[in-house]
């Protein structure tokens, strides 16, 4: 995991002035607080996807074993959230240096304060990585996947084919 070294955990100071005390492990906007465990399941599954540590013998593995995760929570137990709290989730994760965001998230048509968000991420160096989502339309009609500064990323099938309910486009 990721941790934030300018942070002292649990001392209910801002130690970094970054706007978040106690913010060690990340943030949660559904709450407004330092604890951003996934009570969902999505974000955990698709980090282990990720980063999984392999040969050892326990569950999937990975791309990338020494990737470090930034645990930034802006969806609820339902899965549903406030698309301004997933901008400041992009924001927070650009000014604390995260180097790539994965984003499996989105809605319908396009927000033009997620896509500045997307740019500002962008010119801070970060790699915006977003779903291209599950309807079975063109990726254009759905954001963030329309934005540009992205990679958009759409489901495949058995068959190395688009999967019959994945988003497609450019």
């Amino acid at each position: 995991m990721w941790v934030n070294t300018k942070e002292i955990p649990n001392n209910g100071i801002d130690d970094d002035s970054n706007g978040f005390k106690d913010d060690y492990y990340g943030w949660d906007w559904v709450n407004n607080d330092n604890d951003p465990m996934d009570d969902h399941g999505h974000g955990t599954h698709t980090v282990g996807t990720i980063a999984a540590v392999g040969n050892n013998g326990i569950g999937v593995v990975g791309v990338n074993w020494t990737s470090k995760i930034m645990a930034l929570k802006f969806l609820n137990a339902g899965g549903s959230g406030d698309i301004a709290n997933g901008i400041k989730a992009l924001q927070y994760a650009a000014d604390m240096g995260a180097k790539v965001s994965n984003n499996s998230w989105g809605g319908f048509g396009p927000d033009v304060a997620l896509d500045d968000a997307i740019k500002y991420a962008h010119d801070k160096g970060m790699v915006t990585v977003v779903a291209a989502a599950n309807s079975s339309i063109d990726a254009l009609d759905f954001s963030p996947a329309s934005a540009d500064y992205t990679v958009t990323v759409a489901a495949s099938d058995s068959n190395d084919l688009k999967a019959s309910f994945s988003n497609w486009g450019e």
